[in-house]
């Protein structure tokens, strides 16, 4: 895969993010570790994960994902050198354990470091905005842990496009470390709120983005195309507003330009992705070797003008 640059970072990433959120969860350690290996066999360098991943599971606590991923790091063969790891903080971990707070993030970073069992994290994102701690107070942690060789670069997750605004230019005013990413919920029948404000500061600035929900948690596979279907899976009843008349007009755009190209669905919409100039790499998860196979198959499609065209139509409003 030809590496693309994350912002001003100077981190080269693949054009495919593997979401480390199933790891320790839908995905054990064993096949997590497969499809890791996997990953980086294809090419691929840019692994996504988050302390909190996956608190939301019973008997779980945070962390499950960012330990199985130190626990395939630590197997050796070079498996360090050949990846950029990021991870996130902010979320809540437990009572007093979330926000942006100079102190949380010292405590969160040593904690996201000994699980990930590194030295330094190479992308460290603020999960979610916290408005309650002032962005010089936030930033200057972040600063101090750059300074310390514990951080490489910092990025931003679910910020608005103000509060972005407000945040790079705090960074300018006072010399702090700048966010050089953004991690926006965007994909083909997610638009609007990405591209009506965040991308213009994000092609301004020269920021990296990397979605996530890229395939609009399955729906863009086609997997869910009528009521009926969405007791397939747990997730099911996440995509039931999509079941409309723009949704299915999305599935059939891709439906066409899949038939176009011999593939799927689901490679031609990280494909469109990837094909979006602003756009640095899209965040898909995978839990079976046929579902990484699907996304690594979209960084080797490339969509012609009137495939793009034609998506753009369908998904657009």
């Amino acid at each position: 895969m030809e590496l693309r640059e994350l912002g001003r970072s100077g981190l080269r990433v693949s054009p495919l993010c593997f979401g480390g959120n199933v790891f320790g969860w839908t995905a054990g350690e064993a096949e997590s570790f497969r499809l890791l290996d996997r990953f980086v066999e294809a090419g691929g360098n840019f692994i996504d994960t988050a302390d909190v991943y996956s608190r939301w599971a019973p008997g779980h606590q945070g962390g499950e994902s960012e330990t199985v991923i130190g626990n395939w790091l630590a197997q050796g063969g070079g498996r360090r050198e050949k990846v950029v790891i990021a991870t996130k903080v902010g979320m809540e971990m437990g009572p007093d354990r979330k926000g942006l707070a100079a102190a949380y993030i010292r405590r969160a970073v040593e904690d996201s470091l000994r699980r990930l069992r590194v030295e330094r994290i190479d992308l460290y994102q603020a999960h979610k905005d916290d408005p309650e701690t002032p962005l010089e107070e936030t930033l200057a942690a972040f600063g101090r842990l750059i300074e310390e060789g514990k951080v490489r670069a910092i990025g931003a997750s679910n910020y608005e496009a103000p509060r972005l605004r407000e945040a790079l230019e705090t960074s300018a005013r006072l010399g702090l470390p700048r966010y050089e990413s953004l991690q926006p919920h965007y994909n083909l029948v997610e638009r609007m709120r990405y591209e009506a404000a965040l991308e213009e500061v994000c092609q301004a600035e020269g920021l990296g983005v990397i979605p996530y929900f890229s395939l609009a948690a399955g729906f863009l596979t086609g997997k869910y195309r009528s009521e009926a279907d969405l007791g397939q899976s747990p997730r099911g009843q996440g995509v039931a507003k999509y079941l409309d008349e723009r949704g299915l007009g999305v599935l059939a755009a891709l439906d066409e330009v899949a038939g176009r190209h011999a593939a799927t669905p689901a490679r031609v919409a990280l494909a469109w992705m990837m094909a979006r100039p602003s756009i640095t790499a899209p965040i898909a998860s995978a839990t079976r070797p046929e579902q990484l196979e699907e996304m690594l198959a979209a960084t080797r499609l490339s969509l012609g003008q009137e495939d793009i065209e034609r998506l753009d139509r369908a998904s657009a409003g």
